[in-house]
């Protein structure tokens, strides 16, 4: 019972570690782009383009849903647009809302072309001639997934910034001018989760934050 007990509780620590060490990676990985915005836009570009080839080439090789292939180029040919005004993003433009959409779409499905594979009707499988056809592995679909569905909005999500309209945050250039900074979308979400997780622990009566109280 307590080897019960206390395999709940390992789940639990190895959760919460792995949620910290995502958000810092995802703060580091912000950081990172931040001070290489050119080669990153390039590099999303790049893949981008690189990912639709792949794409049809499943399609024409591998006889994947014409379907679903055209509307999975469309999405990433939507997510090529929000680099236009690279890093900077609106949260509440028309590209991105059809960016989170289209993720969400193509997630379900493609989830459901694979959970749910064509299968033709018993006088065509009991023909001499009939190939069944190949069932992917769990590992060629969470490729596929990883690599086709999630990465370009994961790296978009990372690689963009807020609109400094919207999050506004200045410091001062050494000519006296004020200069925007970036905002990551990454580094918000964390630091929005960091501050969740600090408000959570000081009601509890524990103090999180190293900097709680300084005056910056």
């Amino acid at each position: 019972m307590f080897l019960e007990i206390l395999s709940y509780v390992g789940i639990v620590v190895g959760f919460v570690f792995l949620m910290l060490s995502i958000a810092s990676g995802l703060y580091y990985i912000s950081e990172l782009v931040e001070d290489h915005t050119e080669p990153t836009k390039r590099f999303l570009r790049r893949l981008i383009f690189g990912i639709i080839a792949v794409l049809i080439l499943l399609w024409l090789v591998d006889g994947f849903s014409f379907k679903l292939t055209a509307f999975a180029v469309f999405s990433h040919w939507v997510y090529l647009q929000n680099l236009h005004k690279f890093p900077y993003v609106e949260l509440t433009s028309p590209i991105f809302l059809a960016s989170f959409v289209l993720v969400v779409a193509n997630h379900f499905l493609w989830f459901n072309h694979f959970h749910n594979p064509y299968i033709p009707p018993l006088e065509v499988r009991l023909r001499p001639e009939y190939v069944p056809p190949r069932i992917p592995t769990f590992v060629e679909v969470c490729s596929f997934f990883g690599l086709l569905v999630w990465f370009i909005p994961f790296a978009l999500f990372v690689s963009l910034s807020a609109n400094e309209n919207l999050l506004p945050h200045h410091i001062e250039s050494e000519t006296g001018k004020e200069k925007k900074k970036n905002n990551g979308l990454a580094k918000v979400v964390v630091a929005k989760f960091r501050e969740y997780i600090y408000a959570i622990s000081r009601k509890l009566g524990y103090e999180l934050d190293p900097h709680y109280g300084q005056i910056v």
